[in-house]
């Protein structure tokens, strides 16, 4: 006859059991099921064992894993670093010891919030995939203030970020509302995040105004993403005391060029000019390219109050209706900027290029110029296109752009990818609405800036390479592109797949072959959208003190040295070059190793920021505009396809709207995500990734800037 488990009846201390058996076992985890044998829990306590065991979990005494098992938290390793939540409700945080991502499922973000300094409880390896973890703690926030759409109900108010990445709406006590009315913008600041359960709690500190007010849409992406539009009093006054005079033996001290054929040609609306050109034939039937930067670091001194604040920044933010300086006025628009007829202190790199585009010989100095003519692109093109054109520098031109276009088919013959996509500006009327979105036309005047650039930022990264020499490794700043990953490449492949684009992508493609491929597919129906998803399968672009060279260009060094008014690493570039220019002892090269790092990791950092500052912005005034035309039919491109619905981008317009499911009742679709497309089950209707369509515009929400479509009559 079997002996009776002996079952526990007194559950008083059942919460202390739990941990003593957990401490008794060498297992780094335990099967709760495991556990309540053990313990002889009866079906008459298990709820009891239930709430010993939630309770101990909410004081952090154990850890629940996945699988339903559980652990002491010494058990488990623990790492810190920032987490970078997705709009999926997932994240990912950076191990700083071995640079390992940890994955974090939605269920186990605690109170963390994106940017975050968090401790990550390891969760057990499963084994061959990737590793797991929860939040256990925020060791730090990554901000105070966050933007959003104020509700109120019967009892209490909430915020609704605008940020899809801060997914919990913030509790806003009555004595915190700031007497916001529903659906007002306002900046919210956080008081507190006691558990997980519970809302995090905040204070309106601003109403920025309700969504269809003038300016209140790019106050809000400005306010939500922390951006300072303007400059501390201390920083204008060092600008604005800067008192520079163009002397005998300053002169003396730089090339002199100020009579040569030098001039800027820059977007019609430019307020800040950096960078001029010149070309000259040479007897040998080389040419000499000049490429003339403004001198910044001249003026902004490494440590200055100013260069402080140029480094916190890192980057000038083009929005919509206005833009966000590095520097101060007085620098960026009147000191530093190439005004024609202005002496300006410049750092030139001139150089010999032979007729295969190999840079023969080259100088790298500093110099002084006068601009003889500030020319727009479209200024430049007409000139160009105009055989018959007067103008004085028709003929210079033409030979710049002939010049230019035979360094382009040089460059892509070594594999460079071309990766243009549509732009649009738009026109704003006096109260910031917009009136017109125009598509941005691609002229060979921007081709002949880009190639010019394009060839002195290489000819500096390799001047840095032959100056370095064995084992004497200058630190620098390096504008790096790495190799797409195998994943992004098999996604892509798929993807070209669907669209009846029979191709096999090597996994260590080059760019070469990768060229190849865009070449066969561009030109089709589909070019936007590839170019779109090509993008997207390329890594991101970013500064680095390691050489590790430039994928989709297809260049072995690469820097920015062209736009130091408005890149943070393009100051510390010439900086560095004039230091190398003379003598540098070795404790100062050593010195320079940390600060170049940090300056790299900084101005990376800055630069996603404002990309997703200038994209807010773009779309904002793409949903303001469309708001205006709801009823009305446009042509688009299939961009997206999901088991919920469509995801359409009108052109030429690039702005994205979704289709639901819900208002595809023509048919039962059902979704195919081999092909990426929805195939309906009565009639066979498909609708592919790629389809021209014909939409109507359902709705807009500004609050949240969605726009809805249907599908047009004439298009069923």
């Amino acid at each position: 006859m079997k002996k009776k488990k002996k079952q526990i009846n007194n559950i008083t201390n059942l919460p202390e059991s739990i941990l003593n058996l957990l401490r008794s076992r060498t297992a780094r985890s335990h099967r709760i099921k495991e556990i309540s044998h053990a313990l002889h829990i009866s079906k008459h306590n298990y709820r009891e064992f239930q709430e010993a065991l939630a309770m101990l979990e909410n004081q952090g005494q154990i850890i629940k894993l996945k699988k339903r098992r559980i652990a002491l938290p010494s058990s488990l390793k623990r790492i810190s670093g920032t987490i970078q939540i997705t709009k999926k409700g997932f994240g990912f945080v950076m191990d700083e010891q071995n640079g390992e991502e940890i994955f974090i499922p939605a269920q186990y973000l605690h109170t963390a919030l994106d940017g975050d300094m968090v401790e990550v409880q390891l969760f057990a390896a499963s084994r061959g995939k990737s590793k797991e973890g929860q939040i256990v703690s925020v060791l730090k926030r990554a901000r105070e203030t966050f933007v959003g759409t104020y509700h109120r109900s019967e009892y209490y108010g909430f915020v609704v970020p605008d940020n899809p990445r801060v997914y919990r709406d913030f509790y806003i006590q009555p004595q915190n509302d700031l007497n916001a009315k529903q659906g007002q913008k306002v900046v919210v600041k956080f008081v507190k995040w006691d558990a997980a359960t519970l809302n995090p709690e905040g204070q309106i500190i601003e109403i920025l105004g309700f969504p269809d007010e003038p300016g209140v849409d790019i106050s809000s992406v400005i306010r939500g993403l922390n951006l300072s539009t303007t400059f501390p009093p201390k920083v204008e006054k060092a600008a604005n005391q800067i008192d520079f005079q163009l002397t005998a033996e300053l002169v003396a001290q730089r090339l002199d060029l100020r009579e040569e054929i030098i001039f800027t040609i820059d977007p019609v609306d430019a307020k800040d000019f950096d960078d001029a050109v010149s070309l000259k034939k040479l007897e040998n039937g080389h040419y000499q390219l000049g490429v003339h930067i403004a001198d910044v670091s001249y003026f902004v001194p490494e440590g200055s109050i100013i260069d402080k604040e140029a480094l916190q920044r890192g980057t000038s933010i083009y929005l919509v209706d206005r833009v966000i300086p590095m520097l101060p006025e007085r620098l960026s628009n009147e000191l530093c900027s190439l005004k024609p007829d202005q002496p300006r202190l410049t750092y030139s790199c001139i150089m010999e290029i032979d007729q295969r585009g190999n840079v023969v010989d080259y100088q790298l100095t500093p110099s002084v110029i006068i601009s003889k003519r500030r020319f727009s692109y479209e200024e430049v093109q007409k000139i160009i296109d105009d055989q018959e054109s007067t103008d004085p520098y028709a003929t210079i031109l033409r030979e710049m752009r002939d010049f230019s276009q035979k360094l382009r088919r040089i460059r892509n013959q070594q594999g460079s990818i071309d990766f243009e996509t549509p732009e649009v500006r738009f026109i704003l009327n006096e109260h910031g609405k917009p009136v017109e979105i125009i598509p941005i036309q691609r002229l060979q005047s921007h081709e002949l800036i880009e190639e010019f650039m394009l060839m002195a930022n290489k000819t500096v990264a390799k001047h840095i390479s032959k100056i370095s020499g064995k084992g004497k490794k200058l630190p620098f700043i390096y504008r790096v592109h790495e190799k797409p990953d195998s994943d992004k490449i098999s996604h892509f492949e798929n993807f070209l797949n669907a669209l009846g684009f029979k191709i096999k992508i090597p996994k260590n493609v080059t760019p070469r072959q990768f060229q190849d491929i865009m070449n066969q597919v561009l030109g089709t129906k589909d070019d936007i959208l590839i170019k779109e998803v090509a993008l997207r399968t390329m890594m991101k672009a970013n500064y680095s003190p390691q050489n590790i060279g430039h994928f989709g260009l297809a260049f072995s060094d690469y820097t920015h040295f062209t736009s130091p008014i408005r890149r943070y690493p393009d100051l510390t570039v010439h900086r560095l070059l004039k230091e190398y220019s003379n003598s540098i002892e070795p404790h100062r090269v050593k010195s320079l190793q940390p600060y170049v790092k940090k300056v790299s990791e900084m101005s990376s950092e800055r630069e996603r920021l404002a990309l997703e500052a200038e994209r807010e912005s773009i779309k904002v005034k793409q949903v303001e505009w469309i708001a205006d035309y709801v009823g009305q039919s446009f042509d688009g491109l299939i961009s997206g396809v999901t088991a919920y619905g469509l995801f359409v981008e009108i052109t030429p317009y690039l702005i994205e709207g979704f289709i639901r499911m819900e208002d595809m009742a023509d048919d039962f679709y059902l979704y195919n995500e081999k092909t990426y497309s929805l195939i309906g089950r009565e009639f066979g209707r498909t609708y592919q990734l790629g389809d021209e369509i014909r939409i109507r515009v359902k709705s807009v929400n500004r609050e949240v800037n969605q726009v809805d479509f249907t599908i047009a009559e004439e298009s069923l």
